[in-house]
């Protein structure tokens, strides 16, 4: 497929977002921009929050997983439906009863200002290392297949890719996203579908064949019930995936500020608990598409990339036929905005709110707009350092790096909720910080003495850390 034709699509594809753009931005304000004033259907928050949260890392890096972790990563998928649970019912009653915008209010509210600005920051950082992440796979493929043929320089690729972001979602935010979020589940839905749909079609099966090449395929491993030392048991992974959910959905700002523009929690558990559920197929369906593009590189004898995340884009573009080119480009970018747009409105959501301490009702537009310049910027910074440092599936590296950032706003939040102690609140940074440096060398100790490798469940342990060190900040009560 050429460069030409590859720029067409993604064209077409943004001017249909930018219509969308205008339209829903229209008589907009600050309330829009942050929680859609209240007037977000649950079924079309549900519905886009799926694209949200597999974003290009799923589309790409999950049927590239398949080649060395098999379908394990079902272990995790699971999990998360628990962790959707307790969001549904835990987390969202709260944050409606608070009526938050910012979710980190929630910390100021139950421990004080130091630890309210520690969740903000602990939040900043790791979402903004996701939507780097995230948004270096689509500079990538863009790279790869359509800008390095005019020798145009990788950080021009970059800025483009973000500049198209920003048009779209600079004056309504959130009001916005819920609609374009849902345009781009549909098209990321429609290409994994067609995907696996033309490789069963250019490959010499009969249907019981091609379920049964599926099932006997020496990558159908779903569970992992002997090996404890490698990071992959089951119940590594499956508490793993509850916590991984809870924290990266229940504790970021990103997903909840679209929950919150539900206009009840009535709605907004509705919407969850849909989202959680459907996320479960939809994940089995690349974990499927995975296992088909290793048997057709195997029957065609086309070479698995050492980089497992360019296994994909490699067949889809370069050997699969121009209809799945054409719905992977329109997949890949569908994907990967449904959760980068949302990133940066909500990393000016509460920079605004929770750093810089403007009210909704006082924040000027002006500030708003440099304060998303700003953010765009510093991811542009962070995707290039990340070009000259990956080696290894964005996935892996996506959940390694929330094990660190999100560890401190678990053990914050589940001190507040399930304690009834009071902090020494400035002394709550300190803590927050050093728990993950604690974590980081659990995890290599352990390794070193025991041969037990710390997986995905290095969180779990990150969070403990961070809660028993704020227990041994608690305040003494005063004997009368």
């Amino acid at each position: 497929m050429s460069a030409v034709s590859i720029l067409s699509i993604i064209i077409s594809y943004f001017i249909c977002l930018i219509l969308i753009s205008y339209f829903t931005s229209r008589n907009s304000d600050n309330q829009s921009f942050y929680v859609g004033n209240k007037k977000s259907k649950w079924y079309l928050v549900a519905f886009g929050m799926i694209g949200a949260s597999l974003s290009g890392v799923t589309f790409i890096s999950v049927p590239g997983w398949v080649v060395n972790n098999n379908m394990i990563y079902l272990q995790m998928v699971f999990g998360y439906f628990l962790g959707y649970l307790f969001i549904a019912y835990v987390l969202l009653p709260m944050y409606y009863k608070l009526n938050l915008i910012s979710i980190y209010t929630y910390l100021k509210i139950r421990f004080g200002k130091y630890s309210y600005k520690t969740g903000s920051v602990f939040f900043l950082i790791s979402r903004l290392i996701g939507a780097s992440f995230r948004l270096y796979l689509v500079a990538n493929v863009l790279h790869s297949f359509v800008f390095a043929q005019y020798n145009i320089p990788y950080f021009v690729t970059i800025i483009v890719t973000i500049c198209f972001i920003w048009l779209y979602t600079f004056k309504a935010g959130i009001k916005t996203i819920v609609w374009t979020d849902c345009i781009q589940t549909l098209f990321m839905l429609i290409a994994l579908v067609a995907s696996i749909v033309m490789i069963y079609k250019q490959m010499p099966v009969s249907d019981t064949g091609f379920l049964s090449q599926i099932y006997s395929s020496s990558h159908f491993k779903i569970f992992e019930f002997n090996d404890w030392t490698g990071g992959k048991h089951f119940v590594q992974q499956f508490f793993s995936g509850a916590f991984i959910t809870i924290v990266m959905t229940g504790l970021d700002q990103d997903m909840m500020q679209k929950n919150l523009s539900c206009k009840s929690y009535k709605e907004a558990k509705k919407n969850m608990l849909y989202y959680g559920f459907g996320f479960i197929p939809v994940n089995i369906l690349f974990l499927v598409l995975g296992i088909l593009l290793i048997n057709f590189s195997n029957q065609n004898g086309i070479s698995i990339p050492e980089l497992t995340d360019n296994l994909y884009p490699n067949l889809a573009i370069n050997h699969l036929g121009t209809t799945v080119a054409v719905f992977f480009i329109l997949g890949l970018f569908a994907s990967a905005y449904s959760s980068a747009d949302s990133a940066l409105t909500s990393l000016t959501t509460s920079f605004m709110l929770d750093i810089l301490s403007i009210p909704e009702s006082e924040t000027r537009t002006k500030t708003r707009i440099r304060v998303h310049l700003l953010f765009s910027g510093i991811i542009i910074l962070i995707v290039l350092i990340f070009s000259f440092i990956n080696n290894k599936a964005v996935i892996s590296q996506i959940f390694k790096v929330a094990g660190y950032t999100y560890g401190p706003l678990l053990g914050l939040y589940f001190t507040g909720m399930f304690t009834k102690i009071d902090l020494k609140d400035k002394y709550v940074p300190i803590v927050a910080f050093i728990s993950p440096i604690i974590a980081y060398l659990l995890s290599y100790y352990c390794y070193l003495f025991f041969n037990y490798k710390v997986g995905f469940e290095l969180l779990i342990y990150n969070g403990l850390i961070c809660f028993i060190g704020l227990i041994l900040l608690r305040k003494k009560k005063e004997i009368k």
